[in-house]
């Protein structure tokens, strides 16, 4: 069953984790990487680990302890103090570097790319980020994500979920929060996003973070579209 569209013009997406399969991605680069170098390490351990420091180097900007800082950035500061776990604490600049980039070179969840296809022959679609500008660039021409344009929250200044990341969208397209749907496998990033008048979507990634995952299994509140997959979305939303 089609969702009624209302007015809305534009679809914007959480990428890590709703669009692209981070956590597989890299496990895979990097230990196709590694094995090439003779390089022995706990791939999965360090991404997993990797991935844990997410939330609280972001939160170190959000709560003014250090300047605006983009996930690049944050993500290098934080393997530079996970490589000794894994055995890999002499690492050359230019190896910890291609590391980092890793983040630049994920792949798409199965369906992502022909489902964007068909949303963006309707709804003007982006991703609304963490991720900077050139991780987001990046990975869209490594994954064959077909973006009109990139909303990363590095324009903004902020991270998600402060309101200036929806918000800032919906200025830079001359479009009403209504007008705007937030799509995203995290029920806090729509929580977000409908505080201050966007329409949302819920896609599950039930693998996001490995087997054992155990949150955002569903979606927690009634949001404007439910769909299992991003292809079910496009046909939800008449594409």
């Amino acid at each position: 069953m089609k969702v009624d569209l209302g007015n809305v013009k534009a679809i914007v997406f959480d990428t890590f984790g709703t669009v692209v399969d981070w956590r597989s991605s890299i496990i895979n680069d990097l230990s196709a990487w590694g094995g090439g170098r003779g390089l022995d390490a706990d791939w999965p351990k360090l991404v997993d680990r990797w991935r844990a420091l997410y939330e609280p180097q972001k939160d170190r900007v959000r709560k003014g302890e250090i300047p605006w800082t983009n996930l690049d950035e944050l993500h290098l500061d934080a393997l530079k103090t996970l490589l000794p776990e894994i055995g890999l604490g002499g690492l050359r600049s230019d190896d910890i570097s291609h590391i980092n980039k890793v983040w630049h070179r994920l792949k798409g969840w199965p369906e992502a790319s022909q489902a964007l296809v068909r949303l963006k022959s309707r709804f003007i679609i982006g991703p609304l980020s963490n991720g900077n500008v050139a991780l987001l660039v990046d990975m869209a021409k490594h994954a064959g994500l077909p973006w009109d344009a990139i909303f990363s929250c590095e324009l903004f200044r902020h991270y998600k979920p402060h309101p200036s990341t929806y918000l800032g969208v919906c200025q830079q397209l001359y479009l009403q929060p209504e007008e705007v749907m937030m799509c995203a496998a995290h029920n806090y990033d729509l929580r977000a996003a409908r505080a201050v008048g966007l329409r949302t979507a819920f896609i599950p990634r039930p693998t996001e973070y490995g087997p054992g995952q155990t949150t955002d299994l569903s979606a927690e509140e009634d949001w404007d579209v439910v769909a299992k997959d991003l292809l079910e979305f496009a046909s939800r939303m008449g594409t």
